[in-house]
């Protein structure tokens, strides 16, 4: 039987491997999510697998145990305001700013499996017929390497498009593979997924002129989240624009983010940007 002392061990772990801070009443947690990676250390139980982790430290068993522990909720179109305003305040603002350089560069931070970024580009080719000439890219990181493969697939189950992805655009914008739903190629063209760990040194990166860091500060003790949103500064163009998730502020970080309101929701911009 898993011990106190045994999930506080991985609550330690998971905090230094990825930040994730996870409260003692999700201890059971552990047991499901960590069950294939103490099939793979060969143990049987968490028991024996906090032992293997404690006597051996495997690196790329810590690091399994802490994508394991990430939280991969997600939906397509998740959350109806935030997705309002970028379509009708934010977009249209980038445009008229881009519209010399036809360039726009988008990143869906903590991306997990990719409805996020493909919700994105689907918003654009829906509303946006004029970006179809631009070059545009929208990048998608995840800690889970696992994530980020399925999101490069684009292939969902029934169950994930019908969760937030109106049936016209499902129809429109998918193509039926047996029992799952696949982007078509000029969606899936536009989104690119890559491994990152927002605590830790980050992959290259371009500048982006809009940033969704949404429903992840949330996981991360005050000190990490406003070192985070310091890298998030460093990436976003100065007359970019950064959404985060209903419950979450840039809190620690005034000096850098200013906020604004917009279609029953908010976001921010650099402080220096007026």
């Amino acid at each position: 039987m898993t011990s106190d002392t045994d999930y506080a061990y991985l609550r330690k772990l998971v905090l230094s491997e990825s930040s994730n801070q996870i409260d003692p009443s999700r201890n059971k947690l552990f047991d499901t999510r960590l069950a294939p990676i103490a099939m793979m250390a060969g143990v049987s139980n968490l028991e024996d697998l906090v032992g293997v982790l404690k006597r051996e430290q495997p690196t790329h068993l810590h690091r399994a145990v802490a994508e394991a522990m990430t939280i991969n909720e997600t939906s397509f179109f998740r959350d109806v305001k935030p997705f309002e305003a970028i379509r009708k305040t934010i977009l249209p603002r980038l445009i008229d700013l881009r519209s010399q350089t036809k360039i726009l560069r988008i990143w869906s931070a903590a991306s997990s499996s990719g409805q996020e970024a493909y919700s994105l580009a689907m918003m654009l080719c829906e509303h946006f017929p004029v970006l179809a000439e631009w070059d545009v890219r929208i990048i998608g990181t995840d800690l889970s390497h696992e994530m980020t493969h399925y999101a490069q697939l684009a292939r969902y189950r029934r169950i994930e498009v019908n969760r937030g992805l109106p049936a016209r655009m499902l129809v429109k914008y998918f193509t039926r593979v047996d029992d799952e739903w696949e982007l078509k190629p000029h969606v899936r063209s536009m989104c690119q997924f890559l491994h990152a760990n927002l605590c830790a040194d980050l992959p290259v990166l371009p500048t982006f002129d809009l940033v969704l860091l949404r429903n992840v500060l949330l996981y991360f003790p005050r000190q990490e989240r406003a070192a985070v949103l310091k890298k998030i500064h460093r990436r976003l163009d100065p007359q970019g624009f950064l959404v985060l998730g209903s419950a979450e502020q840039a809190e620690d970080s005034t000096d850098l983010f200013r906020v604004e309101f917009a279609e029953g929701s908010y976001f921010y911009r650099s402080a220096a940007e007026r």
